[in-house]
């Protein structure tokens, strides 16, 4: 690696204290009608919108208005024009919740490079293990700039010990660079925005290449007709900025349609979710986004009490998407949150990914969220979402994710890639102008999964059903026991509704057995440290999936915060399954074992 110019930083200048940036626009409202990035961001400044960053005490600790914004990105694109990178050269950042990396990402859009979001999360495999990503993302992005706040500064150094980096340090350290004389040219349209690493890409990063024209495509789907954005909108997120929803959602999306938004941290929002329902109520916000764990884990820390002390009746539009939505989790959200005035025709449930820029489908505005119950018999069997009746022994239900963008399609089809009718479950197929250019570097993974006539084979799971998409897992989620297919969010449904257990205390997946079968194992993260209850609840379940999914199941209950998860904060079966065979012998586990209990 090639070191970081010998600079010393710069002393950090405390960042002025303002008003929030206002809800009201001076501009006239535009869906996004951009060709790029830098356009949208140049329309914005010209009104007084923006963006602004709260700490975990919910304190207002910089208003960025977009005016700001670009002017603070126009003088670090002179200082990477300095370098002399080549166009389209990839810069690594970081991606903290703060505004360096906002700074920095449009900075790289006017200088003509690609920015490359990096994780900034180190989970329980700790240090080591975050270095070792962070490397795997370097090499492979083939990043020339690498930079990341001051709390991450030693693990990138680490990562990036043997890359061949022109720069590597925090972004104080590079306002420090000398700026060159003329600002370089601005990110044409056909060329690439960013890259976008997938949330499951820790060992075999994928780095999804979105160009300006594709991601602009998107965000008018999203702005004009998902969300509808009308003038009094206001947007407020703790996602990360590393995850295609909180980037191209929760970022880009109020800044192509001039919005002011207000960002909550991820790690704060973990620590104190409440926060996230202050902000909201103290700003007024209409539209947030979150994951389907994020809204259980609100409930999970509301007491009874807390629901009147908000007032959450501004909130238009409660976006979930981002995994497998169970329509129990927003129920609940709904239920306790009652007396706040929130809205529960305000969730937005929606359909999409990073290799689709982010959003595929959403459902319908200010609608109660639809749901399919299907005969879960006939869906395991024969992959027919057969509407439940009388005589259904089991039920499965499914939340409506709506009808696909304008200039889009969708295609079901089965594992010889023929079409599928309604109610007939298959791999989901996109197509349309947000689809990904490929992965970077990846010609071979790009062919598997994006066909020359432009068919994106997503790699989930689902059926259409009166116009609406109807997500039921990940293919590569799904497992064949005895003739049957297996989802694994059945089996961690059954075991989230036992009272020892909370939401996301259980990861299902599974293994071979000695006899050369697949056996259903289920994770169980535990707090109980009674050995006859632990028992207890292992019988149970294991009675309850014999019950209702015809099946026996190797149960193994874990301390808490055992289960991993991904760099977006959603557990990992694919990791947990790694983790499990890596603690458990199961050269000696038969399938008659498990029909007979022994767990």
């Amino acid at each position: 690696m090639n070191g970081a110019p010998n600079a010393t930083a710069a002393p950090r200048q405390r960042e002025p204290m303002v008003q929030p940036t206002p809800t009201h626009n001076s501009l006239p409202l535009r869906f996004a009608d951009f060709d790029t990035l830098t356009e949208a961001l140049d329309y914005a400044a010209q009104g007084d919108t923006g963006s602004n960053f709260h700490n975990a005490r919910g304190e207002l600790t910089l208003a960025l208005p977009y005016a700001a914004l670009r002017c603070d990105a126009l003088d670090l694109a002179r200082r990477f024009a300095a370098l002399g990178l080549p166009r389209q050269a990839r810069v690594a950042l970081v991606a903290e919740t703060d505004p360096d990396f906002v700074r920095l990402f449009f900075a790289c859009q006017y200088a003509g490079l690609v920015p490359v979001p990096l994780p900034a999360a180190v989970h329980l495999g700790g240090r080591d293990a975050y270095v070792r990503q962070l490397r795997a993302m370097l090499a492979s992005c083939e990043a020339s700039v690498a930079l990341a706040p001051a709390d991450f500064a030693a693990m990138l150094q680490a990562a990036a010990c043997d890359a061949d980096l022109r720069f590597c340090g925090t972004p104080e350290q590079f306002r420090a660079l000398p700026s060159a004389d003329r600002a370089p040219q601005p990110a044409q349209p056909d060329e690439l925005a960013y890259l976008q690493y997938t949330s499951g890409s820790t060992r075999f990063p994928r780095g999804v290449m979105i160009t300006h024209r594709t991601v602009m495509q998107n965000l008018q789907g999203i702005v004009r007709h998902g969300l509808a954005i009308r003038d009094d909108d206001r947007f407020m997120s703790w996602l990360p900025f590393y995850h295609d929803m909180g980037l191209v959602g929760l970022v880009f999306s109020p800044l192509a349609s001039q919005r002011s938004v207000d960002y909550l941290g991820t790690r704060d929002f973990a620590m104190r979710p409440r926060q996230w329902l202050a902000l909201m109520s103290r700003n007024r916000a209409t539209i947030a986004f979150s994951p389907p764990f994020g809204y259980a884990l609100v409930t999970r820390r509301l007491r009874a009490s807390d629901a009147a002390q908000y007032d959450l009746s501004a909130w238009r539009i409660a976006g979930v998407g981002a995994e497998t939505i169970r329509a129990e989790t927003l129920e609940n959200f709904a239920a306790a949150l009652q007396r706040s005035g929130f809205r529960p025709q305000a969730f937005l449930p929606c359909y999409g990914m990073a290799e689709c820029s982010l959003a595929v489908s959403f459902a319908s505005l200010d609608t109660p969220v639809q749901t399919d119950a299907v005969d879960a018999e006939t869906l395991a069997n024969e992959r027919v979402a057969r509407p439940a009746d009388a005589h259904s022994r089991t039920v499965n239900r499914f939340v409506n994710c709506g009808a696909v963008l304008p200039g889009h399609q969708v295609e079901i089809r089965d594992d010889a890639g023929r079409r599928l009718p309604e109610r007939r479950c298959g791999t989901i197929f996109v197509r349309g102008p947000s689809v990904m250019s490929g992965y970077f570097g990846d010609p071979a993974e790009t062919a598997r999964v994006l066909s020359t006539d432009g068919w994106l084979n997503t790699g989930d799971v689902g059926y259409l059903a009166d116009g609406g998409l109807f997500i039921t897992g990940r293919e590569k989620d799904l497992f064949i026991i005895n003739g049957r297919n297996i989802w694994p969010q059945d089996l961690e449904f059954l075991a989230e509704q036992q009272p020892e257990l909370r939401p996301e205390d259980a990861s299902a997946f599974a293994v071979p057995g000695a006899d050369g079968s697949d056996l259903a194992v289920l994770v169980v993260q535990c707090r109980e440290q009674d050995p006859l209850r632990r028992i207890d609840l292992v019988t149970r379940l294991q009675g309850l999936i014999k019950a209702e999914l015809g099946i026996a199941c190797f149960i193994e209950l874990v301390p808490p915060h055992t289960l991993p998860r991904t760099s977006s904060g959603k557990l990992s079966r694919s990791g947990a399954r790694r983790d499990f065979l890596e603690r458990n012998d199961v050269s000696a586990l038969t399938a008659e074992r498990l029909a007979h209990g022994i767990d």
